[in-house]
């Protein structure tokens, strides 16, 4: 007589990451035709009318030591762009997937974990591709220590994890939240020293903009680029750290205690 096998939670788990991976990977990428072009358009036009402004007031290479401004911004730029894509994918997660929660196996934060991943992945391959299209051109973009280059990007992919697992959560019980996000994404862009260099600001401002953990991941990251930069001034690899700790506990425990809440939103 055979005897139905039992699946252990961690296979179950799997399984219904997977199925889940599978759809929105099909979802991003293929229902949305403009997806992959303005993953790629977007950073562009973004270089470009920087380099105009840079033609026309001249001198940012003096603002960055030990680095191209180009290199340096592209890096930047992916690298914050990783953070914000893994915290505005996730704020619909959770309605974008609500069909699903009938399933006993599917909870809340399933679906925040793997867009996170899938958003960490594409960010990943479009990076690649704009570091083969800069050797081509001949921009200095290689990473000096590839090791630490990756150690930066993960710990990049982490703070987005955490930021997209409290989104998630606040975003879907207090749906006001959403706008308030959207709307900080620019500010946010200018005061983690993306496309300015946060050593040209006063030491006094410098001091409140670096409680910023997104500020202390992009220097780590082009320091990881570019062994000869000179990083902002107060640029703490343990203080990135624990902000994504913190950040991933707390919003994991926001899952744990509003997932009934979640589920019936």
């Amino acid at each position: 007589m055979s005897t139905m096998q039992t699946r252990t939670p961690w296979q179950v788990t799997r399984s219904v990451w997977y199925a889940m991976f599978m759809r929105e990977a099909v979802t991003r990428t293929m229902t949305d035709r403009l997806g992959w072009f303005w993953m790629i358009f977007e950073p562009m036009a973004m270089i470009a009318i920087m380099v105009l402004i840079r033609g026309f007031i001249g001198g940012s290479n003096k603002l960055i030591m030990g680095a191209d401004f180009i290199p340096w911004m592209i890096t930047g730029m992916m690298g914050f762009f990783l953070v914000r894509e893994g915290m505005s994918r996730s704020q619909g997660a959770i309605n974008a997937n609500k069909a699903l929660f009938a399933y006993r196996q599917v909870q809340p934060v399933d679906p925040v974990l793997v867009r996170s991943f899938l958003e960490g992945m594409l960010r990943t391959f479009v990076f690649l591709l704009f570091i083969v299209a800069g050797l081509l051109l001949g921009l200095d973009i290689f990473p000096d220590n590839a090791i630490y280059a990756l150690c930066g990007w993960m710990s990049l992919w982490a703070l987005g994890l955490g930021l997209g697992l409290v989104v998630s959560v606040t975003s879907t019980l207090v749906p006001e939240t959403a706008k308030i996000i959207n709307v900080i994404s620019l500010p946010l862009l200018i005061i983690s020293g993306v496309i300015m260099p946060l050593n040209i600001l006063p030491q006094y401002l410098l001091e409140y903009l670096m409680f910023n953990p997104i500020a202390h991941g992009l220097e780590l990251l082009r320091l990881g680029f570019f062994s000869s930069y000179k990083v902002v001034h107060g640029t703490s690899e343990t203080y990135l750290w624990l902000c994504i700790l913190a950040l991933n506990a707390l919003g994991l425990l926001m899952h744990a205690r509003f997932k009934e809440r979640l589920k019936a939103q």
